[in-house]
């Protein structure tokens, strides 16, 4: 394989926008372009004339920035409003709270700043959080993002920016001194630049298979660990293998009358009956349950007839995350050939993603579908029972859905807790994992070759992440402000 030449210098001129991102992704779902390694790496360098590297720095939004808590309040109007406040009491909790429920305002920031025009699927909400483990169909136990929202495609860096400002503002909360943040940021985006570099080189096929295999991760690279990391690691590792179905079984149910029912725990987990009573609870529970019929037609066959073997015997409404709260989420229990053969199911409300707006519509009407569509592109493996339906809410309204199982060898990292050396090392392997989902769907060449061998993107990126984390330090003042005026409500302490 030819390796990723250095685009020749080129008269950056001025810094301005691509071309509009979604009338390039309208054109590719007709027709599939099959450029050789030089087309695209002159695509790569065409980028840089229309945005320099040195442009990555950019924070946008500006003196025409729209008030932050403004944006936050008009998705509370489209949420469970007695949920809403809770959503505001777990943002308020610190600047990385906040930045985990702040999709939208970032999008927004973003929307202003020159984009490099270089397209992929993007998760749109890539921060450290979002990164972590499950486990496949064939049993096997990855590393990979986990939450896919608010995907759709657009400018690769806008992941990236999210990615790394989320160190930044989580090393501030650790108390990491500035120098090692910024040796930190400057590391993760190294890292997804050089494994863009290395995906530019591999054929389509070596990009598609690779992963992040929990157990040959840790047999390669478990000696280089510190005795703390590696006790942590392995912790971390046993616990996600411990939370699953059966885990969420014996969590989630207990036995009423000889019949597995689902625990009420009020807000976090309110039962139908609790909602609606007895008489309407028996009517939803239809609706949700021919949900779950309906959407096995979005399954693989055989999977489908695995589901198939299932019924519906209890459901429930969840509170889910923290830039989630609010979205409708049910957790369904299903029963197979007896009692002890149980699953548990979440059914989790799709809105359009916080991107739309300035990228442009999604090509799926059906917001569960662009959500699972995404994650299926972005992810090395996905969920046995991940599919989407619509279906009539509590109020009658029409809303679309995604289905998984709620936990399936679930785990993610304490980033609160983590220290300067562990914090490098998962900041590049989030990075590398972000590298590897965009090559999936994007020219990866192009991005490697407008990337280049140099630091000055990485330098860039750094610098975005300092001037954001300082950005959302501000709105997150002005959220505590506005509790504290009563502007908005919030709810803590759950």
């Amino acid at each position: 394989m030819s390796a990723i030449q250095e685009p020749q210098p080129v008269d950056a001129g001025a810094v301005r926008p691509a071309a509009p991102l979604q009338a390039t992704r309208r054109r590719a779902a007709d027709h599939v372009e099959h450029l050789t390694r030089e087309e695209r790496r002159a695509r790569g360098a065409a980028a840089r004339v229309l945005t320099p590297r040195s442009a990555l720095a950019l924070a946008g939004g500006g003196d025409k920035r729209p008030d932050p808590i403004d944006l936050l309040m008009g998705q509370g109007r489209v949420r469970v409003p007695e949920l809403v406040p809770l959503r505001y009491g777990r943002m308020a909790l610190s600047a990385f709270a906040f930045y985990r429920g702040a999709a939208l305002i970032m999008a927004s920031d973003l929307a202003s700043t020159p984009n490099s025009g270089l397209e992929v699927q993007l998760c749109g909400d890539a921060h450290m959080s979002n990164f972590g483990l499950y486990g496949t169909p064939e049993r096997r136990l990855l590393f990979d993002l986990n939450d896919f929202d608010e995907t759709l495609p657009g400018p690769f860096e806008w992941d990236v920016k999210r990615l790394v400002a989320s160190i930044e503002i989580a090393a501030r909360g650790n108390g990491v001194a500035r120098k090692d943040r910024r040796q930190i940021v400057v590391g993760a985006a190294r890292a997804y630049r050089e494994a863009m570099r290395d995906f530019a080189t591999k054929t389509e096929l070596d990009v598609w298979y690779a992963r992040v295999d929990v157990d040959t991760f840790m047999g390669e690279y478990a000696s280089q660990f510190t005795k703390t990391q590696a006790k942590r690691t392995q912790s971390m590792i046993a616990k996600a293998r411990s939370r699953d179905h059966l885990q969420s079984v014996g969590k989630l149910t207990t036995v009423v009358g000889g019949r597995r029912r689902l625990i009420s725990d009020p807000p976090l987990v309110t039962t139908l009956d609790e909602l609606l009573g007895p008489l309407g609870a028996r009517d939803f529970a239809e609706r949700l349950a021919e949900l779950v019929r309906s959407y096995r037609s979005t399954l693989q066959p055989d999977r489908r007839h695995l589901l198939e073997q299932y019924h519906v015997v209890d459901m429930a409404r969840k509170v889910v995350g923290v830039g989630s709260v609010g979205t409708r989420a049910w957790i369904l229990l299903l029963q197979g050939i007896d009692e002890d053969d149980l699953l548990i199911l979440q059914a989790k409300e799709a809105q359009a993603s916080v991107l739309e707006q300035f990228l442009g519509a999604s090509e799926y009407t059906q917001a569960g579908q662009r959500v699972v569509e995404g994650q299926r592109l972005m992810q090395a493996a996905s969920d046995a029972m991940l599919g989407w339906q619509r279906t009539h809410g509590i109020d009658g309204v029409e809303r679309d859905f995604y289905l998984r199982q709620l936990r399936d060898w679930k785990g993610s990292a304490d980033i609160e807790s983590m220290q300067p050396q562990g914090m490098a090392r998962y900041s590049e392997l989030c990075a590398w994992t972000l590298a590897r989902a965009h090559a999936r769907s994007g020219d990866r060449v192009a991005i490697a070759a407008y990337l280049g061998t140099s630091k000055t993107a990485d330098e860039a990126f750094a610098t975005f992440a300092a001037e954001y984390a300082d950005r959302t330090e501000g709105d997150h003042a002005l959220l505590l402000d506005a509790i504290a005026s009563g502007r908005v409500q919030a709810t803590t302490g759950v």
